[in-house]
């Protein structure tokens, strides 16, 4: 008699997938890190490039991946929604992160489409299993059955009936941000699609030559860059890592926006009424850039900053940076400083929701939304007129914000004008070389005008 067959049922033979490369999976970490934790992709990228020595043509790739899926992650969402069919809340939020990296390489880069969607999909089936790696299939071959051209056809709103919606869907912000700049534009609104392309550049590495020590034309010449447009002070660098050289390792220069060294300059510039005894303050110091370059155009005056900063991070921060420069820091709010009043200077750099920094924060744009502004506004109105109560009469206030959001600049200086004793000076005047800096008489940057961060300043003279 045939015994039957007591061989084990033959499992079902899984497919072998490949991780992800160390770029890629650089850029989903980070993805992941910005998602999760709130991270800066602008500072978690580079450490973690460091951490696992990505270099040389991975890192680039690496850092276009990354910081292209923070910025573009709207128009992203969209067309993952439009190609899953389902709302991006009901999509498990690693999947979603590795679909917005995925998505990002078949709609802006030139990698090869099954490169894309292989390395997606096996991603996928070793992050979860092989359910949820058919869904991510089914995702990417029907959003690279479409270039990102025809995509916003479809899904972006008609821009003859809304071309403000229009421009924001193309170039990947929200709505209410493109709105905030139109605004903020006035006359020229018609620069809108320039200002929001703009955004989406990487831009040039600022550095700032720390003066009384090193000039821009030697920074220029150690770093192989080239001197700046309108700073005394600036340097542009054409690539690279800069913490890397050594003039900033030394303290002889630092990473800053161009804009922001104008600010400062300006605050030294502006004329008082009376002599400058040289009792400097910065109310918003940290993290301290511009705190340090003021200090060092003060040292030829005899001039002494004081410095003012809440949060214990951001005053170690001003103290690292202005080491050696004299800065006294004090860890208080600006509006109960408790310091002495008479100050001849006093800067104002006031928090803000940094709209106008977006080119180097890529993820800021879908972090912050519109109910941030008034408790925003709330506060600078109350450290503007802190630090009109602690200028002399005579003595110069500059405000400034790195957003160009009416509701934190003119409007936060409209009332200072309506409720405190100052008057307002031409502050376009301070910036020169600088032009087209607005009607006046305040001054408002642009990224795509003068290539700095959206930078507005207005500089008051206390009665």
């Amino acid at each position: 008699m045939t015994r039957p067959d007591k061989r084990p049922p033959q499992r079902k033979r899984q497919p072998r997938r490949t991780p992800l490369d160390p770029a890629r999976r650089a850029a989903f970490d980070v993805l992941r890190a910005v998602s999760e934790r709130d991270a800066y992709a602008n500072l978690a990228l580079p450490a973690l490039l460091t951490e696992r020595k990505i270099e040389g043509r991975d890192a680039a790739f690496a850092t276009e991946l990354t910081y292209g899926a923070c910025r573009a992650r709207g128009l992203l969402d969209a067309v993952i929604e439009k190609a899953s069919g389902r709302p991006t809340d009901r999509i498990d939020p690693v999947l979603l992160d590795l679909l917005r990296l995925g998505a990002y390489q078949l709609l802006r880069t030139r990698v090869e489409p099954h490169a894309a969607v292989s390395t997606t999909v096996d991603q996928a089936g070793i992050e979860f299993d092989t359910a949820r790696a058919g869904f991510v299939n089914g995702v990417m071959r029907t959003i690279s059955s479409r270039d990102e051209q025809a995509w916003t056809d479809e899904l972006a709103p008609a821009a003859d009936t809304d071309p403000v919606g229009h421009a924001a869907f193309v170039h990947a912000h929200p709505r209410w941000i493109a709105q905030a700049f139109t605004d903020a534009l006035g006359a020229r609104a018609s620069e809108l699609d320039a200002l929001l392309t703009s955004d989406d550049e990487r831009p040039l590495v600022h550095l700032a030559a720390r003066p009384g020590v090193l000039t821009a034309d030697a920074l220029a010449e150690q770093s192989g860059g080239t001197v700046g447009k309108y700073s005394p002070y600036a340097v542009y660098l054409p690539g690279g890592d800069p913490g890397r050289l050594s003039a900033v390792r030394d303290g002889g220069a630092q990473v800053q926006d161009e804009g922001s060294q104008l600010v400062a300059r300006a605050l030294t510039l502006a004329a008082l009424d009376g002599p400058d005894t040289g009792r400097w303050l910065d109310l918003c110091a940290g993290p301290g850039g511009k705190t340090a370059l003021l200090a060092a155009m003060g040292t030829a005056s005899g001039a002494r900053i004081t410095a003012v900063e809440p949060g214990e991070r951001r005053a170690d921060l001003v103290e690292e940076n202005t080491r050696g420069l004299g800065v006294d820091v004090h860890r208080v709010d600006g509006r109960e400083s408790g310091l002495t009043p008479g100050f001849d200077r006093v800067l104002v750099d006031a928090p803000c929701t940094g709209l106008g920094a977006l080119r180097r924060r890529p993820e800021a744009r879908w972090r912050r939304a519109p109910g941030d502004v008034p408790g925003l506004a709330k506060l600078q109105k109350e450290l503007l007129a802190a630090a009109i109560k602690l200028t002399r009469p005579g003595g110069v206030v500059l405000y400034a914000t790195c957003s160009p959001h009416l509701a934190e600049t003119v409007g936060v200086v409209a009332d200072a004008l309506r409720r405190q004793p100052v008057t307002a000076l031409d502050t376009r005047e301070l910036f020169a070389p600088a032009d087209d800096l607005g009607a006046g008489p305040y001054v408002q940057l642009w990224p795509h005008q003068h290539g700095t961060d959206a930078m507005f300043a207005a500089a008051l003279r206390v009665r």
